[in-house]
């Protein structure tokens, strides 16, 4: 385990790496008190998926090297199981902490950088 995967609340990187390493904090805000209680938050990160809670939620990542990370809302609300549009990016390698958040709309969904 990696010094950054010792901070409270960072969920560590866990496929075979052994380069250097970033934080990558995503912002998942609610988009509705609906939302909050109908779907359900999920962060991939290299195609490992997450379940996750609304608010911030912080992953230990390579930073030597092209991380995909993607963010849907899923519910089995209603007529069964669906998901909702996602957001997905490509980060670049670089050695610095990076913080993103979730935007959805009816349509489609994105992860932009904040800051």
């Amino acid at each position: 385990m990696t010094d950054l995967a010792r901070q409270p609340g960072v969920i560590p990187y866990v496929d075979n790496h052994d380069g250097p390493r970033r934080l990558l904090t995503i912002d998942v805000p609610p988009i509705s008190m609906n939302a909050v209680r109908h779907y359900v938050p999920f962060t991939s990160i290299d195609g490992r998926q997450y379940v996750v809670s609304w608010g911030s939620v912080t992953f230990e990542i390579p930073a030597d090297r092209n991380v995909h990370v993607s963010v849907h809302l899923q519910t089995n609300y209603a007529s069964g199981l669906t998901s909702t549009p996602y957001a997905s990016i490509v980060l670049a390698p670089h050695p610095s902490p990076i913080r993103l958040a979730t935007r959805f709309s009816n349509a489609e969904g994105s992860l932009l950088p904040v800051g």
